[in-house]
């Protein structure tokens, strides 16, 4: 993994990075960690590249669970959005969704659970200027 800040965007005070993960690397996980390591506490963040394999999630409300949908090839990562907050145990708590690209055009998409890179994944992070969200708060809104 490569990450560089992109500085400051004055007056809002807000950090901003692109963050390269390689080959190999699993993505939520690896997301997280760079959340935490930079004490991220509120920020919102975008993707594209590409997965060897992933995981996506449907969520049944009626379960209150992810109802999992395996991807186990190749794929481009058209889009994924999402956002870190502050979870319960104070850590950083990546939310992501992301839309998945198959070599003949179709697409899945979903609540994003896990992905391995290959060979590549491309994050922007935007930190929020504004106070730190937390995820619980978050939910029950």
């Amino acid at each position: 993994m490569k990450s560089k800040e992109l500085g400051e965007t004055n007056p809002w005070n807000e950090r901003n990075w692109v963050l390269v993960l390689d080959g190999g690397e699993e993505a939520f996980e690896a997301i997280n960690r760079f959340a935490t390591e930079q004490k991220i506490t509120g920020a919102s963040l975008t993707a594209i590249g590409a997965f060897r394999t992933a995981t996506l999630g449907f969520f049944d409300f009626a379960t209150k669970t992810y109802k999992e949908i395996s991807v186990d090839c190749q794929t481009e990562v058209l889009s994924a959005i999402g956002d870190v907050a502050v979870g319960d145990d104070g850590k950083a708590s990546l939310h992501m969704h992301a839309v998945l690209g198959f070599e003949d055009g179709s697409t899945k998409g979903g609540h994003f659970i896990n992905g391995i890179v290959h060979p590549t994944l491309e994050i922007i992070i935007r930190e929020s200027a504004v106070a730190s969200a937390v995820r619980s708060v978050l939910i029950s809104v």
